[in-house]
């Protein structure tokens, strides 16, 4: 997911109202990058359960919980799966394009997946560089690029392929067998 969609994702994206974690769910039109709804599928044991320890400290913290303790976890169903460490939603900021189309960067957000990624030994890795990693793992795993560019949410294959073939591990790996 793009950070703007990771800030924006609603609860009721991940949660049943009776507080179960949804198989399938959607970034909805109106969060997406591209205002193209594209499908998610929570079924990482690891992610669920990661996610599920912050909902529960969300819970106890006491942030962006509804008074309905029993729907949702008792979490507001429409705000923001991720809060900043203050419990406010991630602020989004926007940004004209030289087209005149506004885009929107969460520039905080942006920071805390840098640093992740620093404490995780991975040296100049964005969340784009995630993106391209899990295209580029569903590859070559062998699944097709129609597949792969459906959960992307990329407007077309051309999109899909050059995020792709784009992989920095199999170019520097090309480099170290000719030389």
């Amino acid at each position: 997911m793009m950070l703007t969609e990771i800030a924006r994702m609603p609860v009721r994206a991940y949660l049943n109202g009776d507080g179960s974690v949804r198989v399938k769910s959607s970034v909805n039109a109106l969060i997406a990058y591209n205002g193209k709804e594209r499908p998610i599928f929570w079924s990482n044991a690891k992610v669920v359960k990661a996610i599920d320890a912050y909902l529960d400290y969300r819970v106890s913290q006491r942030h962006g919980i509804t008074p309905m303790a029993t729907a949702f976890r008792g979490l507001d169903a429409d705000g923001p799966i991720f809060l900043t460490g203050d419990g406010e939603p991630y602020k989004l900021i926007s940004r004209p394009t030289r087209s005149g189309i506004v885009s929107y960067s969460c520039d905080s957000l942006s920071q805390l997946f840098s640093k992740l990624h620093l404490q995780a030994g991975i040296e100049g890795a964005s969340a784009m560089s995630g993106r391209r990693t899990f295209a580029v793992r569903l590859a070559n795993n062998g699944f097709d690029l129609r597949h792969i560019n459906e959960l992307l949410g990329h407007e077309t294959l051309t999109a899909t392929k050059r995020l792709i073939d784009a992989d920095p591990v199999r170019l520097s790996t090309i480099v170290a067998r000719v030389i």
